[in-house]
């Protein structure tokens, strides 16, 4: 177009004409020819086509100077509003020099196109009472050709009713008009199927078809018909309300509204008998919606019309007749005058419930009437003095709400009639709590387990009791009842949740100490007044092995070396020591072991691992060594087992031993008296007996000299030698240790053996000391002190 504008000049316009949907390759005109342009130039000149569509339908070709169709084209599209004429416009621009050709391309139209419905059926609805000659517009068809090429006329497919009309507008355009030609009748054809076509001018012709459906619409000429005149019906008196007594059936040959059709008593039915009879509006079935009475009515008799529901309603009629047949129909009835329905659960046997009356309509014996209870209950039926049909519901046993907390009393009346009729009331009556129930713990004992050493705070056992009454007089609160165990509270002991009954400990336990506890525990329910319980509670306090053995024989100082010197002349199986240990747990852990840890000779000494007994297993050789190291450990039973050990050093001697024939081992014993709880007094009366014994045995020290043997003079290291000594196959030992394996061992025994000189020469006094004066207390700084001044004394007392 730029060049266009420069050289206006050199613009030129040819027209050429085709016919529309050509094939692909075919040839519209030479353009070198018409154009006058030179083949061979055209070689090696670029020529192009501008086509102002959005297809590309036409192509060049420069060895051939033709121009040809490379895209079908439809007229119809390409001129879519169907002009006259239709022309497609390109420009052919050839370069070097440049060279603009204009060319209009006219585009004729064929028959390639059939006429078309818009709606291929058209529903028409026509009332059976329109009159010949009547119209009724059809939709006409379209079709896109032009010229002769579109649409010439109608035709309407044979029918005895219809015919068609067409008409032209000012456009050319024909209308198609439905005319009717005889009168219709629904009852006898509905609807009536019609096929339109519309046929084209073109070669070879084309057509399009509508199917055309007239329904007739109805008209209420046929009024409703019953299949009887009248209904005859046979029902016994009390028929249940809602029975079927039968369904009329009315017919009407119209359709829609026309054929629908409404039922009700006409003017001629009673007022009573509507009460008695309903009548579906719907469906005509007639029901009976009252009670039906012999006595009170033998017949009943209805008029019943059916009316359709067209503009102008047609009806008909029919009547019914109903007869009764006479029963036993009324039922014996029941009135409650009064009841109490909520009643304490200890209400008195004989209080009066409720009142009731029994009656019935009917008279001999359909009217005579009993009245019972269903089933066995704590109640009985007693008949009132003022009313024969009235009858009173008395308690005739004691209630309880635990067991049984409502009643539903089913009273039954039954009348005398063939068959007999019955009816019945129930009466509900709910019990009222009574705190008539005291709290019940599961168990009547409860023992108990505890571990010493427990934590404090610890649960011990939750004692849950239950009540089985309800609200306040089901609360519980739980306690201790108070006991002093050595002017000690169990609430100092023990606590209890209030709430929940869950026991707790209070303190640590010591089985050495506190072995058990027995105490009671009460649960009280909150009512009024209120009501409890109490369980024993046995407290077992379980061992643990916390306490180490103590070894009291051969006492030493603590850290301290035992020595201990025999003759080296000692026979086999003689008795050299014994260790004696305590342990104060339990009998099980407290079983106590002994067993050698080290020994210098291991084939020279034997120790019997039950009673701590130390034994020569042979008699000493000169290859031994004077000096032998004993280590002995006690060892208890616990688990884990815990142990203590003594350290004993013998020593041998060559020791000339000769029997003292004037001195003589009197052992006195005395009784114990021991009461563990007055450890104050033991005290004091130790010390002060211990204060005496020592002011004695100086006395006598100074006032009496004792004669010794001329065979030898005495010595500490003189060892007395007899067969028959106190101590069972005892050997020669020391006199200190002697003297302290004997007041040990008689310690054991509940006595305490102290060395005393005899009046009448140099014998010695072996007398026994009671434990209740202190001087035996088991707490090791007590046996230390004594045994510490008895060593003391005797030792002097040798001197």
């Amino acid at each position: 177009f730029v060049f266009a504008a420069v050289w206006p000049s050199a613009l030129s316009v040819t027209r050429h004409s085709i016919a529309e949907e050509m094939e692909r390759g075919s040839v519209v005109a030479n353009l070198a020819a018409d154009l006058g342009l030179d083949l061979k130039s055209l070689q090696d000149r670029e020529v192009k086509l501008d086509i102002f569509t959005n297809k590309r339908y036409l192509d060049f070709n420069k060895k051939t100077g033709e121009l040809y169709i490379v895209e079908r084209m439809d007229r119809e599209y390409l001129c879519p509003a169907k002009p006259t004429s239709c022309f497609l416009k390109l420009d052919v621009v050839i370069e070097n020099p440049l060279r603009i050709f204009n060319i209009e391309l006219g585009i004729t139209d064929i028959n390639d196109n059939a006429p078309l419905f818009r709606r291929d059926r058209v529903e028409l609805d026509v009332s059976e009472s329109a009159t010949p000659g009547e119209r009724f517009s059809l939709p006409n068809a379209a079709d896109p050709d032009v010229g002769i090429n579109t649409i010439k006329t109608y035709k309407l497919s044979a029918s005895e009713h219809f015919t068609i009309e067409i008409q032209t507008g000012s456009d050319g355009t024909q209308y198609v008009d439905l005319v009717l030609t005889k009168s219709l009748d629904r009852e006898e054809t509905a609807a009536h199927h019609l096929i339109l076509t519309a046929v084209d001018g073109g070669a070879p012709v084309r057509s399009g078809t509508a199917n055309i459906v007239v329904r007739v619409q109805d008209t209420n000429d046929n009024p409703p018909r019953f299949d009887k005149q009248i209904y005859t019906i046979n029902m016994t008196e009390n028929t249940p309300i809602g029975t079927a007594v039968t369904t009329l059936n009315a017919t009407d040959l119209d359709e829609g509204l026309n054929a629908l059709i409404m039922y009700s008593f006409t003017l001629y039915t009673s007022e009573k008998t509507q009460d008695v009879f309903a009548l579906n509006p719907n469906t005509g079935e007639i029901t009976v919606k009252g009670m039906i009475d012999y006595e009170d009515m033998k017949f009943y008799e209805m008029h019943i019309e059916a009316r359709d529901k067209g503009t102008h309603p047609l009806l008909g009629q029919c009547k019914v007749v109903v007869h009764v047949t006479d029963v036993n129909d009324n039922y014996p009835e029941i009135t409650i005058q009064s009841v109490r329905n909520t009643v304490p659960e200890n209400i008195p046997v004989g209080s009066v419930i409720a009142l009731v009356e029994t009656s019935d309509r009917d008279i001999g014996d359909n009217g005579k009437v009993t009245i019972s209870i269903h089933q066995a209950m704590p109640f009985i039926l007693k008949k009132s003095s003022d009313k024969p049909t009235q009858y009173e519901l008395i308690v005739s046993e004691p209630l309880d709400r635990e067991n049984v907390p409502e009643y539903e009393i089913r009273l039954i009346v039954t009348d005398s009639g063939m068959p007999p009729l019955s009816d019945n009331e129930t009466i509900t009556v709910r019990l009222l709590d009574v705190n008539d129930n005291a709290p019940k713990f599961p168990k009547s004992f409860y023992t108990i387990r505890v571990m010493e050493n427990n934590a404090p705070g610890a649960l011990l056992e939750s004692l849950s009791a239950f009540d089985p009454d309800l609200h306040e007089n089901q609360y519980l609160v739980y306690v201790i009842i108070e006991k002093e165990i050595a002017n000690t509270s169990m609430s100092m002991l023990f606590s209890i949740n209030p709430e929940d009954g869950k026991l707790y400990a209070l303190k640590t336990f010591d089985y050495e100490i506190e072995k058990e506890f027995l105490f009671h525990i009460e649960a009280r329910d909150s009512g009024s007044p209120p009501l409890s319980s109490n369980v024993s509670v046995h407290i077992i306090i379980v061992d643990q092995n916390d306490n180490a053995p103590v070894i009291v024989s051969p006492w030493r100082a603590h850290g301290s070396v035992v020595e201990e010197k025999i003759p080296r002349s000692t026979d086999k199986g003689s008795l050299v020591a014994k260790v004696i240990a305590l342990d104060t747990d339990s009998v099980h852990n407290s079983r106590i072991t002994y067993q050698f840890l080290q020994v210098t000779d291991a084939t020279l000494f034997s120790l019997d691992q039950y009673n701590g007994e130390i034994r020569t297993m042979r008699m000493f050789s000169y290859r031994d060594p004077r000096h032998q190291r004993l280590v002995v450990v006690a060892k208890d039973n616990g688990e884990p087992a815990l142990s203590a050990t003594v350290t004993i050093k013998l020593s041998t001697e060559e020791t000339a031993v000769k029997a003292y024939s004037d001195m003589t081992e009197v052992p006195l014993e005395y009784d114990i008296f021991s009461d563990l709880n007055l450890y104050l007094v033991i005290g004091l009366g130790s010390v002060s007996f211990l204060l005496l014994i020592t002011i004695l045995v100086t006395i006598v020290l100074k006032c009496q000299k004792a004669k010794p043997s001329k065979a030898a003079p005495p010595s500490r290291n003189s060892v007395i030698s007899e067969r028959n000594s106190t101590i069972a196959d005892s050997t020669l030992v020391s006199n200190d240790a002697y003297w302290y394996s004997l007041f040990l061992a008689e310690t054991r025994k509940g006595k305490l053996v102290v060395r005393q000189p005899v009046p009448k020469g140099s014998r010695y006094i072996v007398s026994s000391i009671p434990r209740g004066t202190g001087l035996t207390d088991t707490s090791d700084s007590a046996a230390s002190t004594l045994q510490v001044s008895l060593k003391n004394i005797l030792t002097n007392f040798l001197k």
